[in-house]
């Protein structure tokens, strides 16, 4: 895109979503559709619910021991999985195989401000770093966008204090940039989810 985002344009999200935003993982597949992403998690597609806000919850109340809640919807060729309180999305055992022969991307934070973002792609981690440490970068390229995380609105200089306070939006932003996937408060609202209990990979 070349319309690009930063964090300014994800601070919807804490307004509009703060129980989400509480421990939250977002997930892009690309080319991989919700019903086909839940099979491949080894979850059989389930109830349909329209808008995160719906999905308020769940993660807590409708699961047994040992799963984990997801919600997946379609955006052009992308799926989006949307796990409040999860962390499907950054389990490498799960996405690395998922990602072979296209891109995942995944953000992750939880309820004691840890957290992670993953670019997978063909099978491998091009880049990983948590977002509040961003100059702590690994993967098979993580240098390879620089740029685009400053555009987003990490500071990889000084670790001001604004950087710290806006570095989840600033993920948002990043997977944005990777995937051309722009998430509106419009979709959030919107969008049809599968939902699904998978198991839980940590276990």
């Amino acid at each position: 895109m070349t319309d690009r985002s930063t964090a300014a344009d994800y601070l919807w999200l804490e307004k509009q979503y703060p129980f989400l935003m509480e421990a939250y993982c977002i997930t892009l597949i690309q080319g991989l559709g919700p019903d086909a992403l839940l099979k491949a998690l080894g979850a059989d597609p389930g109830e349909r619910m329209t808008g995160v806000r719906a999905l308020d919850g769940l993660a807590y109340g409708q699961v047994e021991d040992g799963e984990r809640f997801v919600a997946a919807t379609s955006i052009g060729d992308w799926t989006l999985m949307v796990e409040h309180n999860g962390y499907v999305g950054i389990a490498d055992t799960i996405m690395l195989p998922i990602s072979s022969g296209r891109t995942v991307v995944s953000h992750y934070c939880n309820v004691n401000a840890g957290d992670q973002f993953y670019w997978y792609q063909d099978g491998a981690t091009r880049l990983h770093f948590e977002p509040g440490m961003p100059n702590r970068r690994d993967g098979g390229h993580p240098d390879g966008l620089l740029t685009e995380m400053e555009e987003a609105g990490f500071d990889l200089n000084d670790m001001d204090e604004d950087n710290l306070n806006r570095h989840t939006e600033a993920a948002f932003a990043l997977a944005e940039h990777i995937t051309g996937v722009r998430l509106t408060p419009e979709l959030f609202a919107s969008a049809e989810f599968t939902c699904g209990r998978v198991p839980d990979p940590l276990r």
